[in-house]
């Protein structure tokens, strides 16, 4: 019975794990952050990413949010340009109670084994600013996390938005 009351909770727990985003950062100690002001995206770069042009598209329309939010302008003459790069891979979690306990389920009544399987694709974003007079990486985030496959392309829309902000939130360093 203890069992049936943790499933929700341990449901709960597994949804809960695939929505959030993992982020990192890393970046050049020796740059000077608040130099930069302007940016442009590295179109070469992100020609090379290997998603849907949509969704190119909605990873660059949150970046360029989040940018403004930060005091950056779009400028064809930029500090940095910020190219992406994106990986996806599938993943299964496997939850296996192994306590065994009788109980009703709508096919029978008896044993109850309490494994459970959730599959989802899980993606990495990648976002670099590149000084562009150096032509040098100066920093870099990355954000990992379960994606929206389900066709809701306004669900799909948000979770993008979601790695963007989170990512960025690393931006700019705090150097210590």
């Amino acid at each position: 019975m203890k069992a049936v009351k943790f499933l929700p909770l341990m449901l709960l727990f597994l949804v809960a794990s695939c929505s959030s985003v993992k982020v990192t950062s890393d970046y050049d100690t020796s740059t000077d952050f608040t130099k930069y002001k302007t940016y442009a995206f590295y179109k070469k770069g992100i020609d090379k990413v290997e998603i849907s042009d949509l969704d190119k598209r909605r990873i660059l329309k949150a970046l360029e949010s989040e940018l403004a939010a930060k005091g950056f302008t779009k400028s064809s003459n930029p500090d940095v340009l910020v190219n992406i790069f994106t990986k996806a891979h599938q993943k299964v979690d496997v939850y296996n109670n192994n306590s065994m306990h009788i109980g009703w389920h709508p096919w029978y009544y008896g044993p109850n084994y309490g494994m459970h399987i959730s599959k989802y694709t899980e993606g990495t974003l990648f976002i670099d600013l590149i000084d562009s007079n150096k032509k040098e990486l100066i920093w870099q985030g990355i954000g990992s996390g379960g994606l929206t496959t389900s066709g809701n392309v306004a669900k799909k829309e948000e979770r993008i938005r979601e790695f963007v902000a989170e990512i960025m939130t690393n931006y700019p360093p705090v150097i210590e």
